[in-house]
This record gives C-alpha cells, sequence and structure tokens, in this order.
C-alpha cells in the first residue's frame, strides 16, 4: 500500500474556492501549477475530502481548471459582469436539493454531470465566503506571492497568507533596507 501523494502546496486549509486558487502559487520566483493533470487533481480533491465524491480524471480536471478561472476572475475584478457570468456558468451545472432526513432539514447538492461536482462545490463556496465577509476574501500583501485567503482574524487586519513565509519575509525585508540606510 502506498501512501498518498503529499500536497506541495504552500498554503492549504482555505475554504474550498480559495483553495482552488491556491493551486497556483510562486516557489523561488517559479510559477506552479498543481492542476496540470489528474495526479494533482487527486490531491486537492483528497485535501477536502472529495476523492471519495468525484473522481480525478481528465474531465473533472478541465471543469475544475474552468471554475479556477472563473473564481481567479471574480476575486480579481469583484462586481465585474464578465467575471460574474464566468462564475454564474459554472453555477449552472449543479443544484441544491432541499432534504428531510431522520436528523432533520438538510440540503444536498445535486449535478447532471459528476465531473462538474467539485468545480460547482468549489463555485458555491465561494458564493458563502461572498454573503458571510466579502470584505475579508484578500490576496496575500506580498508583492511576490499569488495566494489568497480568507482572513478569520478576530480585527480581519490578516495581510499575510503565512506569518512564517511572506510576512517574515516582508519583514526581513523592512529591516534589511533600514540597515542599509543606517
Amino acid at each position: 500500500m502506498s501512501a498518498a501523494p503529499r500536497d506541495p502546496r504552500p498554503l492549504v486549509g482555505e475554504p474550498l474556492s480559495l483553495d482552488l486558487l491556491n493551486t497556483r502559487w510562486t516557489a523561488d520566483g517559479v510559477r506552479q501549477d498543481l492542476l496540470t493533470d489528474v495526479e494533482g487533481l487527486a490531491i486537492w480533491l483528497a485535501a477536502h475530502g472529495l476523492d471519495g465524491r468525484f473522481e480525478a480524471d481528465e474531465a473533472t480536471l478541465n471543469h475544475a481548471l474552468r471554475a479556477r478561472d472563473a473564481l481567479a476572475s471574480a476575486v480579481e475584478n469583484p462586481g465585474d459582469p464578465a467575471a460574474t457570468a464566468r462564475v454564474d456558468k459554472v453555477l449552472g451545472h449543479g443544484r441544491i436539493r432541499a432534504t428531510l432526513t431522520a436528523q432533520g432539514p438538510g440540503e444536498e447538492p445535486e449535478f447532471k454531470d459528476a465531473t462538474w461536482g467539485a468545480a460547482w462545490l468549489a463555485a458555491r463556496d465561494y458564493l458563502t465566503l461572498l454573503g458571510t465577509a466579502p470584505d475579508r476574501i484578500r490576496p496575500c500583501a506580498h508583492e511576490a506571492c499569488t495566494l489568497h485567503f480568507f482572513d478569520t482574524s478576530r480585527n480581519g487586519t490578516r495581510r499575510w497568507c503565512s506569518m512564517a513565509a511572506c510576512g517574515n519575509r516582508a519583514k526581513a525585508s523592512r529591516h534589511y533596507a533600514r540597515a542599509r540606510e543606517a
């Protein structure tokens, strides 16, 4: 039995929509992309417990890439009608069905084509974030970082994807600049 491949991304654990955006990142000045093949898709699906629900195949990968591009456009251009239409087009591939179970009321996502499932769930998650706190959907403040996060800090002032990485680099740069001036 082989171990599951390690997730190489520097930032994981963000909400599904932002985590899909974070499948592209920069490491040592080189652009990286987890979703270049179905193996990378399998890693992303597993990171969210979706590997048992959706297949890591070419169709699912293509739909995830379409959703990622649509979400990137919407996050970078909030309110832009073209960006909104792209996300809405992804959302057109699924719906929520109200349910009643022994545990009480619930909701169940339904898809005409299951290969749209993961992409649709990511787009739906973006709607949830917009409904919760749209001003807390943020890009990392480091100029070389392409990652996004949902700011859950109490006062809403988080600036970095990771204090250990980008925040520390920014502090070191400021320290180095002050030392040069002195």
